[in-house]
């Protein structure tokens, strides 16, 4: 049997057909090796199919109700404190109350109001139809820089939060009552 010296290919292969049994193929040129990988056609239609599986799951995703009352929350508590800098900075008293649609107070609030504020200073609608709030909540926002404690319970379904300030801190949400 022939050696051959380290890394001669022609001479392995001569070895290997010489020493191979009848039932193993034989080359006459080196055989070759299935390719590897993908190509790039088959990459892009994975990536696709990725991407299409992606959107449906994120268009079939609602919003909940406990994450539409939170931004309906979030949102209340920032333009409290728009309306209370806007009232320190005019001197004017500034009031916020729900309004209801035909004085009923059993239905859900339409949208709410800034007394002392010119109309269309700030938004006066809830993000969410769903939003509730209580008939007698009113807060009082200034001009003096320090107000009261003061709270108002957003609800939705079985949710509730709460914004409110210590009169000092701005206003923000809060999970549990003050």
């Amino acid at each position: 049997m022939p050696t051959s010296a380290v890394g001669n290919k022609a001479k392995l292969q001569n070895i290997w057909r010489e020493t191979s049994s009848s039932q193993a193929p034989t080359c006459a040129k080196p055989c070759a090796k299935p390719a590897m990988g993908f190509t790039l056609i088959e990459l892009l239609v994975v990536i696709a199919l990725i991407a299409i599986g992606t959107a449906t799951v994120s268009f079939s995703l609602r919003d909940t109700s406990q994450t539409l009352l939170e931004r309906d929350a979030e949102r209340l508590a920032s333009l409290l404190e728009s309306a209370r800098a806007r009232s320190r900075s005019s001197g004017v008293p500034v009031q916020w109350r729900p309004v209801f649609e035909n004085k009923d107070p059993s239905n859900a609030p339409v949208a709410f109001v800034f007394d002392g504020l010119p109309t269309q200073a700030l938004p006066t609608a809830w993000l969410s139809p769903q939003t509730q709030v209580a008939a007698d909540s009113l807060l009082r926002l200034g001009p003096d820089p320090i107000i009261g404690p003061q709270s108002v319970r957003l609800s939705s379904q079985n949710f509730q939060l709460w914004v409110s300030t210590d009169g000092i801190q701005p206003f923000r949400v809060n999970r549990s009552a003050p």
